[in-house]
C-alpha cells in the first residue's frame, strides 16, 4: 500500500514517511494544470503575460488572471483563479497598509515575502488547506524592475524570467535559451508572446493573450492594449520559428 493510501494525504499537518506534506504536492499540481503564466525582467520594465481561453459567449475585456495591486505592481497567476483572487486581495490591502503607515510605497519583495508567509501558514495548520495557485509578482521599486514568484508550499523566488502553470517547463527551457539581460521593453513583450503559443494549442490570433506591462522610467502599471499585443505576436511569429507551427 502507498503511503498516500494510508491516509498521509488526509491532513496538512502530518508528514508521510518519506518526508513529504501531500496536501501542498496535490496543490502544487493544481498550478501546473492551469493555464500558462509568463514574467519577464528587464532593464525597461517588467512585462508579465498570461493565456485565457473565454468562452463563445464570456465577456473578456476584463483579464481574470491578471492584476494590479498597486499603481507599481501586478500579479499574474496560474491554478484555482478564485484562491489567487483572495492572494491579491490581501496583497492590495497590505499594500495600502504600508503606503499608510510609512508614507511610502511597498517593495515588491516585501510583498512577495508577506503572500509566501501566508502560503506557509496555511500549510501547518488544520482545518485549513494549501492555496491552490501560484503567483508571479512584477512590480518598479525605486526605479528598478523586480520580478518574484510565489507558490502554494510559501516560497518566494526572484527571477529574470518565469513560467508556471500548464507547460511551464518547456517554456522556461525556452526563456533559458532565449534571454537576455539588455531585452527591451518591446523585445521582452515579443519573447513573453513567444512563451505562450509555445505553450498553448491556439497558434495563431491574440484573443487568448492578456499581457500588463510595468515601466521602469513611470513606475506604472499597465495593461496592453489588443493592438500592441497583435503587434508582439507577429513580432513573435518572426522571430520565433516554433510560434507559426
Amino acid at each position: 500500500m502507498l503511503p498516500a493510501q494510508q491516509g498521509y494525504d488526509r491532513a496538512i499537518t502530518v508528514f508521510s514517511p518519506d518526508g513529504r506534506l501531500y496536501q501542498v504536492e496535490y496543490a502544487i499540481e493544481t498550478v501546473r494544470r492551469g493555464t500558462i503564466a509568463i514574467g519577464v525582467k528587464c532593464k525597461e520594465g517588467i512585462v508579465i503575460a498570461v493565456e485565457e481561453k473565454p468562452r463563445k459567449l464570456q465577456i473578456s475585456d476584463t483579464a481574470q488572471k491578471i492584476f494590479q495591486v498597486d499603481d507599481h505592481v501586478g500579479i499574474a497567476a496560474a491554478g484555482y483563479i478564485p484562491d489567487a483572487r483572495s492572494q491579491v486581495d490581501n496583497a492590495r490591502f497590505f499594500s495600502q497598509s504600508n503606503k499608510m503607515i510609512y508614507d511610502e510605497a511597498v517593495e515588491v519583495e516585501t510583498i512577495a515575502k508577506h503572500l509566501a508567509d501566508q502560503c506557509q501558514q496555511f500549510t501547518q495548520y488544520a482545518g485549513v488547506r494549501p492555496f491552490g495557485v501560484a503567483l508571479i509578482l512584477g512590480g518598479v521599486t525605486k526605479g528598478k524592475p523586480h520580478l518574484f514568484l510565489t507558490d502554494p508550499s510559501g516560497t518566494y523566488i526572484s527571477y529574470d524570467a518565469i513560467a508556471i502553470g500548464s507547460g511551464s517547463e518547456q517554456v522556461t527551457d525556452f526563456l533559458e535559451k532565449t534571454y537576455t539581460e539588455n531585452l527591451s521593453l518591446d523585445e521582452a513583450s515579443t519573447l513573453a508572446s513567444a512563451g505562450i503559443y509555445l505553450s498553448s494549442e491556439d497558434k495563431e490570433g491574440t484573443s487568448h493573450i492578456r499581457m500588463a506591462q510595468i515601466k521602469s522610467n513611470t513606475g506604472l502599471f499597465e495593461l496592453v492594449p489588443e493592438d500592441k499585443i497583435i503587434s508582439y505576436a507577429k513580432s513573435a511569429k518572426e522571430k520565433y520559428p516554433h510560434s507559426k507551427n
